[in-house]
């Protein structure tokens, strides 16, 4: 089988001297085109029937062993080196957003009101591309199992993988994701030695009174004005339980009440997010959040309750493994482009299932800055206009590709 690289646009850039898969070169484009495929077919949380079958096809074209249906969508491609050795796991997710799409390029969403808007695509493809080199250039020891994975965006599909036997099937002495960040420039790697991203839990509030006229309202008991009241004391949790040094996060984004402007309801539901890093100060914040309801709708004549939806944990890296990924970053973009002390995100991200089943580690690989005003190759993530930066794909297979070498010598 040839080479899938093309030695005429070899980079020159010293820095890029070990990027497997050259920026503009014929596999590069290649990859653009995979990836432009799946922006225009996005699916949703375990209904990504087409991308699974797309990226199959891409697997069985070269040649790629694999297995179908873990958590329902699920693949595992596996290829073996030419010596003996340990194994590894690399994972990206699939799925994609319910947003409707308002960029208006040639490869934008053909599915109304689902969009690629977190960059999934891109994930799947740079894992893809990594997939087709090593299959090609084996010259490793042991296995590598690419696991491509369905329903992040809040379908806890790398939880579901994990429960269906993802490690059983497929041991992995380490296991590795990358997500991409917009913000940070391209050419760029971020590795944190630990906290990545934080724990996430919904939150459930129901404040009940007594409705009636919104005329006399001393004949009532005001749910309204006591869930206020709860939502201005909540904000005060994080600034005086949490150490200055710790973070925590409370936000209270959804309000329901009422349906007429001359009635006060008999209830109001307030919805939000909390989101933390270490475990300790999730159990204290939801200790005070439920005194903060109970107390306030007390005083007030009402009654509230607090329930939390569980979502993700933590995603927390191994310092080892997150070292092993930062020289092998620095191999591909020089040391000075990999940052070692970026602040982890209050976003929350589902490989920290996989992380809690086995150790390795979680990376960040430059979107490109945001310009300001400008949101086109730069939005952040989840927006309508957002689109992953086709550029950063080659240095992100090198990655996967010098990663796996660097790993299973």
């Amino acid at each position: 089988m040839s080479s899938v690289i093309d030695s005429k646009t070899q980079t020159t850039n010293s820095n890029l001297s070990e990027q497997a898969i050259p920026a503009k070169s014929e596999f590069h484009s290649q990859m653009i085109a995979w990836r432009h495929w799946l922006h225009q077919h996005p699916e949703l949380s375990f209904e990504e029937l087409l991308t699974s079958d797309y990226i199959a096809s891409v697997l069985e074209k070269h040649n790629i062993k694999m297995h179908r249906g873990l958590a329902t969508t699920g693949i595992v491609a596996s290829i073996q080196g030419s010596r003996k050795g340990g194994s590894i796991g690399l994972r990206a997710d699939m799925d994609a957003l319910p947003i409707l799409e308002m960029n208006e390029f040639a490869h934008k969403s053909l599915h109304d009101g689902k969009m690629h808007a977190c960059g999934h695509d891109g994930h799947s493809t740079m894992l893809l591309g990594a997939a087709v080199y090593l299959k090609q250039h084996n010259d490793f020891a042991g296995t590598v199992h690419f696991i491509f994975q369905p329903a992040e965006e809040g379908g806890h599909g790398g939880e579901k993988m994990v429960q269906e036997g993802l490690f059983d099937m497929f041991p992995c002495d380490s296991v590795y994701g990358m997500h991409n960040w917009p913000g940070l420039a391209v050419g760029k790697f971020a590795v944190h030695d630990k906290a990545v991203m934080a724990a996430e839990e919904t939150i459930n509030i129901t404040v009940s009174g007594k409705g009636g006229h919104a005329a006399m309202p001393d004949q009532v008991i005001d749910p309204v004005l006591s869930g206020a009241h709860v939502i201005t004391a909540l904000q005060s949790i994080v600034s005086r339980n949490v150490a200055p040094t710790q973070s925590a996060v409370i936000s209270i984004s959804m309000v329901k009440a009422g349906s007429i402007a001359n009635v006060i309801p008999n209830t109001i539901q307030l919805t939000g997010t909390l989101r933390y890093f270490e475990p300790e100060v999730g159990v204290m914040v939801k200790q005070r959040m439920h005194s903060v309801v109970e107390n306030i709708c007390s005083a007030m004549g009402t009654t509230g309750s607090l329930y939390f939806s569980e979502g993700y944990p933590a995603t927390i890296n191994t310092p080892k493994y997150a070292q092993l990924c930062a020289d092998s970053a620095a191999k591909v973009v020089g040391s000075e482009n990999v940052l070692r002390d970026m602040s982890p995100s209050m976003g929350a991200e589902d490989f920290s299932f996989i992380l809690n089943a086995n150790q390795g580690a979680y990376i960040w690989i430059g979107n490109g800055e945001v310009p300001a005003g400008q949101p086109e190759g730069g939005c952040m993530l989840h927006n309508t206009q957002y689109d992953f930066n086709d550029e950063i794909s080659a240095a992100g297979a090198s990655y996967w590709i010098q990663l796996v070498k660097d790993i299973l010598v």
